[in-house]
This record gives structure tokens, sequence and C-alpha cells, in this order.
């Protein structure tokens, strides 16, 4: 890999990819189980009811997506239409399995306390977000 050229994703095509995969994971998750949400009407409270009920699938089905895809392809859909990718800390190259793991937990423990982990990415010089440091990983553009 030619690693010259490297060049770190800006924080913006970070959060513009952040938007296409959770939109594609909701419209995953939207489209499993149509029939339950339809089912509970058209008041805004008894979807959301309906979708909290669902919770534990979503999360797996997020962790699932991030992993695979960031393990087998170095970016989900949402980096690779953004034209960015993840790349290992020390070597530059592809992750292992385990660093997707690890990246993909620590991205939905940051999703779940307020985004907290991925603010990190704006006070440090490698733009790394919690989930970043944590599975020793960088985000360049691909």
């Amino acid at each position: 890999m030619n690693t010259d050229n490297l060049e770190l994703a800006s924080m913006r095509s970070r959060a513009m990819a952040f938007v296409i995969d959770d939109f594609l994971v909701t419209f995953i998750i939207i489209a499993m189980y149509w029939e339950n949400i339809a089912a509970s009407g058209n008041d805004l409270v008894s979807v959301l009811v309906v979708m909290n009920e669902f919770v534990w699938q979503i999360l797996f089905l997020k962790f699932i997506y991030q992993t695979l895809f960031v393990w087998y392809y170095g970016a989900t859909i949402g980096k690779i239409i953004t034209k960015i990718r993840v790349v290992d800390f020390n070597h530059f190259g592809r992750v292992s399995i385990f660093t997707a793991i690890i990246r993909s937990f620590m991205r939905l423990a940051s999703e779940m306390f307020f985004y907290i982990g991925f603010i990190f990415g704006f006070f440090n010089d490698g733009r790394q977000t919690l989930h970043d440091k944590i599975g020793r990983t960088l985000v360049v553009n691909a």
C-alpha cells in the first residue's frame, strides 16, 4: 500500500458517512419489522414503543454491519459513498477482524452515551474518535 498519499478524512465526510449508514440501517430495520410498526397505528408514541421492543436487534444489526464492512471492505457503505476508509493505525493497511469488533463495539457505546466518543475526533491531530483510539484505527480518504 502506498502510504505517501494518505490524507485524514474530514469530519464532514465522516459525519455524512455516519448519516448514510444510519439511514441504511434504519431502512433495514423498518423493512424487517414493518408489520409490527404498521400495526401500532399512526401514533408516534406507539411506533417508538414498538421500536424500543427491538432495541437489541437494532444494536446487533449495527454491530454486525459495522464489524463486517470495516473488516472486509475497510469501509461501510456510507464510507464507500463518501470515499473514505478505515485503516490500521500501525501499518495503514486493512484492519483485522478483532480490531473491527472492538471498534464496532466502542462505536455503539459512544452512540448510546450521547455520542460523547465522537467528540474526541475534534480534539486530536489524527481526528480519532474514541472508537478509533481504542480500536487503533484511522479514517482516511480512499
